[in-house]
């Protein structure tokens, strides 16, 4: 059932009509050759190398929107049934099925779900690990569990600090020298794994220079997009989740739903958190795999609460069972309940603007004001993700600053001329469209990148900007020299504002 949920949330519109600048770039290096792909990852992105990959022959069998994130609502809803399997495993078949379906029902693992990028991936294979984890302390297996966890972590390598996690649960359990002795042949097998990417990696954190260290604040939204956004359900699960910790240690050698569930959810974004305070390294979806623990506590709580109240109801004594199907059936009411509040930012996510861009709405706007033989200018050149997304738009067009294509030349983007030939490029034109960030265009911040700051400083001091398409921190707007100039502009074509 809470796969089936999953499943269903994850379908619907799933088709939002438009890519933002992250899934673009999946799209985009999706559809290049194996050889062409391999060439990418030593300059840039290896850390999602594996994704793309497997990506690939996905968007072979037919490139779109809805293929490209087919695989993170599938992963998604393997998430909900593994959480669902953990929690039976550790208490009981009910807590796994609540469980299971406040995953399903939280919006930042549907957030996800709908993502063409590798996260709701990473948090299927790191559930997994967890589920194997526990099997392993009991019979003493650590194959699998090291398998999918090194696979997990070069989705993202991040996944390497559920390690961490794990480790503390061993020692809530007060664990034997065996399972320990297992476990750490397991661990430094997967950190071995790793190594060749953590060291390609470090070669391309510039990729991460625009993260700013976490704050109070930051843990505390993360705390909320864990447990729900919903100031109603925030608190309801905020309280069942204490009252799932009562039972945080069990028997000696025994691993609690709360021993195992509190450390997932718990030590990732802590560590990231803390190593961030110096080199800012932490974005909430990067411990998207942590959430598969909150919804564990609450139904560790609800499991307490509820059987509680049904044996004063029913006038039974403390070691009498209460009846298992009435209780299942009141807790899947109550998770039902909880997603009323939830349902309006649900529906929200699934609009084009609940992402940070929407490249679709770019395209469209382009291919209103952009015709045939029209000069084009992409600043910075990230925002060419455009043309290489959806490229209709930008068809006859002359891309005047591009000297290398992103496929033939292993970059994300293409290569452009260098400082001296962009100057003597743009000297040419009378007129340019520039699809930009309205921030950089409006002098809101200075680029580092003596190109880029190259091509804001031509289009301040000789062009003036004239009609203007804007769809949010993107424009798609016309510069043109002033009318002193010469040769003089051309007249505006006709049907043009």
């Amino acid at each position: 059932m809470p796969a089936l949920v999953m499943l269903v949330l994850g379908l619907w519109r799933l088709d939002r009509g438009g890519m933002w600048r992250d899934e673009a770039v999946s799209f985009q290096v999706g559809r290049r050759t194996v050889p062409q792909i391999w060439r990418l990852l030593h300059d840039v992105d290896a850390v999602h190398g594996l994704y793309y990959l497997l990506l690939h022959p996905v968007l072979a069998v037919h490139p779109g929107e809805v293929p490209l994130r087919l695989p993170s609502v599938c992963a998604a809803a393997g998430t909900a049934a593994l959480v669902a399997a953990l929690g039976s495993r550790l208490v009981r078949p009910r807590v796994g099925l609540w469980a299971g379906l406040l995953y399903a029902v939280t919006p930042m693992a549907g957030h996800y779900a709908q993502e063409g990028r590798s996260y709701a991936l990473v948090a299927a294979g790191a559930t997994a690990a967890t589920l194997l984890f526990v099997r392993a302390v009991r019979d003493g297996s650590w194959r699998a569990y090291g398998v999918v966890l090194a696979l997990t972590c070069w989705l993202h390598e991040f996944a390497v600090l559920l390690l961490l996690a794990h480790a503390v649960s061993l020692a809530l359990a007060r664990t034997g020298g065996r399972v320990w002795r297992g476990w750490g042949r397991a661990a430094a097998a997967v950190v071995l794994a790793l190594l060749p990417m953590v060291l390609v990696s470090r070669g391309q954190s510039a990729q991460l220079a625009w993260l700013r260290a976490p704050t109070a604040e930051t843990a505390g939204g993360l705390l909320r997009k864990f447990l729900g956004p919903a100031d109603s359900v925030y608190w309801v699960c905020l309280v069942l989740g204490c009252l799932g910790l009562l039972r945080l240690v069990g028997r000696r050698g025994e691993l609690t739903c709360a021993g195992v569930a509190l450390p997932v959810t718990v030590v990732p974004p802590a560590v990231l958190m803390l190593v961030s305070q110096a080199s800012p390294l932490y974005v909430d979806r990067y411990v998207l795999y942590a959430l598969s623990g909150a919804p564990l506590l609450v139904a560790c709580g609800a499991e307490r609460v509820m059987g509680a109240v049904a044996r004063v109801w029913s006038g039974q004594p403390a070691g009498r069972p209460v009846p298992r199907p009435s209780l299942a059936l009141l807790g899947v009411f109550a998770v039902a309940l909880s997603v009323l509040p939830r349902f309006p930012l649900l529906q929200l996510d699934r609009e084009p603007g609940a992402r940070a861009d929407d490249l679709g709405a770019v395209s469209r706007a382009a291919g209103r004001e952009l015709a045939a033989g029209d000069a084009v200018v992409f600043v910075p050149a990230a925002m060419r993700n455009v043309a290489l997304t959806y490229p209709r738009p930008f068809r006859g067009t002359r891309d005047v600053l591009r000297v290398a294509g992103a496929a033939e030349s292993g970059t994300l983007y293409g290569r452009e001329a260098g400082v001296a030939e962009l100057r003597r490029r743009l000297a040419r034109l009378d007129r340019v469209w520039v699809v930009g960030d309205r921030r950089l265009l409006g002098a809101r911040w200075v680029p580092r990148d003596p190109v880029e700051r190259a091509k804001v400083t031509v289009l301040w001091q000789q062009f003036t900007g004239r009609e203007e398409a804007v769809r949010g921190v993107a424009t798609v707007r016309l510069y043109v020299r002033p009318v002193s100039a010469w040769p003089p502009s051309p007249p505006p074509r006709p049907g043009r504002r």
